[in-house]
């Protein structure tokens, strides 16, 4: 997972002045501890004696809920309760969950200086990857503090223009349009629904279970779930306030709507707005976030102390605090003091096909498919692309290629590296193939001149077929391979990808040449993965089955121009299962 930012949910004045009384609070306690020696006699619970060196509780909380268990590890540390005949002081900080999670299992990049005692995460999700990757020392329980379901945001002037058009908000929408037979939406709908990302965020993680839960399962939910995947990081923001904010920018989407806690959207509509931001509920049911507290401390007597916060943490006093702040109690019975106009008095329906298990699974999808991409794209400008489409006049099958992956290019996030050539025998001008655009971050411009994904779009428009020209589409999967291979990426998911009429006509290497030349070069060290896409019936399946087989990648052929944008989307799929994949 990327080393997350840091989530800004509540007022920073405000988060300061509960931060400063928490410290206030710790400070006075181990004062006074400090002050009375060895043997010190404090009273708790009516009376108790405290010996000894407090008991320091570390507890790391997600962000949007740690300023209430701030407050709450100050009432606590008041009570001076005890573990082991010592009192026990909680200091609480906020931590984004993914940075615990990679302390817990012993990750040594992009973690906490000290392992915390104490856990509250924004997800069970998070517990339950926490125990499947091994984490030590942490208890078999954990104790929810706080519920709030996921919900719609949007200004409260769009939410009436929806409610105009009786458009209701669905799960369906935080797909691309393409998935739903149209290129954009209608005029009627969200343009965007932008997701918080699944790497940093629980209300993420339980978009992408939503997600899965809508489309099941099989080949066609595999491409619709990448489709959301790809649609979802393009859009992804860090946290909910900059997500929230970013729904009175209009420059370019003029109908935006989030999907956050609806905690965040009360926490937000604090500060006083002409057009606030009002949650709505999706009509198919939703997810409720709990907020689980875990003890994570191996040592028996800091874990004694953290499960008596834990105690405390549902107490009906710091019960009454969560509502304050904007959560629901711990059971969901109870929703929050004062929800205003925008925030809905019932309770949300839950979605109650989303269960533990698909959510789990749903993480191990967007974790497939989620990295950034490394990949050259070879596009064939042959002959047998020059071939005009029936019923489609004036277009070639190079042209209905390029199209869908112009559509295709706005579900690559920012972090993609991308380059393209396109290949065709030269006719005696000094190649096979030619470089158009080099391989690269596809957000910087290439030589300082024009940004990649900028000349990649402009590619897609202006590139021709030539019906003078043969195809040499072996000579240019084997370089481009090797292109590839020498510009690996561990990080990434690097792919060749091949647009094609899957034809060559034999000037320069033959088939089996370039398939013995593969399965000698491919490494599993640098696993290439290559992905054709052909458009015909004219290919030379054999040879490309088999070079897909060696490569362990996959072969996709469409024969109407619909097709190929989701015989893209079923290309990308293929990483939820690499490199295991059976073959296509």
């Amino acid at each position: 997972m990327p080393s997350p930012g840091r989530h800004r949910v509540a007022a920073g004045a405000e988060r300061r002045r509960r931060q400063a009384l928490t410290r206030v609070a710790l400070a006075a306690t181990a004062l006074a501890v400090a002050a009375a020696g060895a043997v010190v006699l404090i009273t708790g619970r009516g009376a108790g004696t405290c010996s000894g060196d407090p008991v320091l509780v570390q507890v790391a909380a997600a962000v949007d809920i740690a300023p209430t268990v701030m407050e709450a590890a100050g009432r606590f540390n008041a009570r001076k309760e005890q573990a082991d005949g010592r009192c026990v002081l909680v200091q609480v900080t906020e931590q984004p969950p993914a940075t615990v999670l990679r302390t817990l299992i012993g990750d040594t990049a992009g973690v906490l200086e000290t392992r915390p005692d104490g856990w509250i995460a924004d997800s069970s999700a998070w517990i339950r990857l926490a125990r499947k990757q091994g984490a030590a020392g942490m208890a078999g329980t954990e104790t929810v503090v706080a519920t709030s379901p996921l919900v719609f945001a949007t200004r409260t002037s769009l939410a009436e223009r929806f409610a105009v058009g009786e458009t209701e908000m669905s799960w369906e929408m935080v797909f691309p349009a393409t998935t739903r037979g149209r290129v954009r939406p209608t005029e009627e709908e969200p343009d965007v629904v932008r997701v918080p990302d699944p790497s940093l965020a629980g209300a993420g993680i339980a978009t992408v279970a939503a997600a899965r839960d809508l489309v099941g399962t099989g080949a066609e939910a595999d491409r619709r779930l990448t489709a959301f995947v790809r649609w979802a990081q393009a859009g992804a923001a860090p946290d909910y306030r900059t997500m929230l904010d970013a729904l009175g920018e209009r420059s370019f989407w003029k109908r935006p709507v989030v999907i956050v806690p609806e905690q965040s959207v009360w926490q937000y509509n604090r500060r006083p707005s002409a057009d606030p931001v009002v949650a709505l509920h999706p009509r198919e049911g939703t997810v409720n976030l709990d907020y689980p507290y875990v003890v994570t401390s191996p040592d028996p007597v800091k874990a004694a102390g953290s499960r008596a916060f834990a105690a405390w943490l549902r107490s009906p006093e710091t019960q009454d605090a969560v509502r304050r702040e904007g959560f629901r109690s711990a059971d969901g019975v109870q929703g929050p003091y004062s929800p205003g106009p925008q925030i809905p008095t019932e309770a949300p329906s839950a979605r109650a096909s989303i269960l533990p298990a698909t959510i789990d699974e749903a993480l191990e999808a967007w974790s497939r498919l989620a990295p950034p991409t490394n990949i050259l794209v070879l596009a064939d400008a042959s002959r047998h692309m020059a071939e005009p489409i029936k019923g489609e006049k004036g277009r070639t099958k190079l042209s209905v290629a390029l199209d869908a992956a112009r559509l295709g290019l706005q579900l690559f996030p920012d972090s993609t590296h991308m380059g393209m050539w396109e290949f065709a025998d030269a006719e005696g001008r000094g190649g096979d193939h030619r470089e158009r655009v080099a391989l690269g971050p596809i957000t910087e411009a290439e030589g300082g001149k024009v940004i990649r994904r900028g000349a990649l779009e402009e590619l897609t428009r202006t590139m021709r077929a030539d019906a003078g020209r043969s195809s040499s589409l072996n000579d240019a999967i084997l370089a481009g391979f090797r292109e590839l291979t020498e510009a690996y990426d561990e990080g990434m998911n690097n792919t060749l990808l091949v647009i094609t009429a899957g034809k060559d006509d034999g000037k320069g290497l033959s088939g089996g040449e370039l398939v013995r030349r593969l399965r000698e070069e491919w490494d599993p060290q640098y696993p290439v993965q290559v992905v054709v896409l052909a458009f015909g019936d004219d290919l030379d399946r054999a040879t490309l089955e088999q070079v897909v087989s060696v490569t362990n990648g996959s072969l996709h052929v469409a024969r109407e121009p619909g097709e190929i944008i989701d015989v893209f989307l079923s290309a990308l799929a293929r990483r939820l299962c690499h490199p295991t994949c059976r073959k296509a």
